[in-house]
């Protein structure tokens, strides 16, 4: 059921076949192992992680992901190509992506935090607004099966140092709500993807 849903997904994209880091990325992915996943900009890198997380979805409905972005526009790009993908695959009754940072309306908060299975955020968010409330997210963490990092070679310097930390405190809320989730790294737009 699957392999017969990727292909459906796929196929409702227009895409006939994937190429092979997206095809060896989902395959390590859905083994369970944590990736990074470093290819040129408009390579397709988010199909590498948007498959595996909606074939999961497709799985266990208690399952949820967390996308980690450096920008909130990044972020919305992210959900409307995430929406359009569900929409034509037909798993709106599945997959439930919302953003939450700053900019969410305080009145939409709690229907994300009850109701999304994929969230979209920054780290900025995470550390403000979601790690300190961690309790009003417990049963989002408690089924926190992927954390995707997406512009990874972003993460340098003091803000890398930043979101090192926050990635840590993460895992020790997740650790505390009995979860262990994936991570799924990715990054374009450099010309040294092995040294990263």
């Amino acid at each position: 059921m699957l392999f017969r849903s990727r292909q459906t997904l796929l196929a409702a994209d227009g895409i006939n076949a994937l190429y092979r880091h997206q095809a060896d990325a989902y395959d390590a992915i859905r083994a369970g192992r944590h990736v990074v996943i470093a290819t040129g900009t408009a390579s397709g890198k988010s199909l590498c992680y948007h498959l595996p997380v909606l074939a999961t979805l497709l799985d266990d409905t208690s399952a949820r992901a967390l996308y980690l972005f450096p920008a909130k526009a990044l972020a919305y790009d992210q959900l409307g190509s995430l929406e359009r993908l569900i929409e034509q695959g037909g798993l709106a009754e599945r997959a439930r992506p919302a953003c939450y940072d700053g900019d969410t309306a305080t009145h939409k908060r709690p229907g994300v935090r009850r109701n999304a299975n994929i969230l979209l955020s920054n780290p900025d968010m995470l550390h403000q607004g979601i790690l300190p409330y961690h309790a009003k997210w417990a049963g989002f963490f408690a089924g926190l099966r992927f954390v995707v990092l997406d512009e990874i070679h972003t993460y340098r310097g003091i803000f890398g140092s930043h979101v090192a930390g926050v990635v840590r405190r993460l895992q020790r809320v997740c650790r505390h709500y009995g979860a262990s989730p994936q991570f799924i790294c990715c990054s374009a737009t450099l010309g040294n993807p092995r040294e990263l």
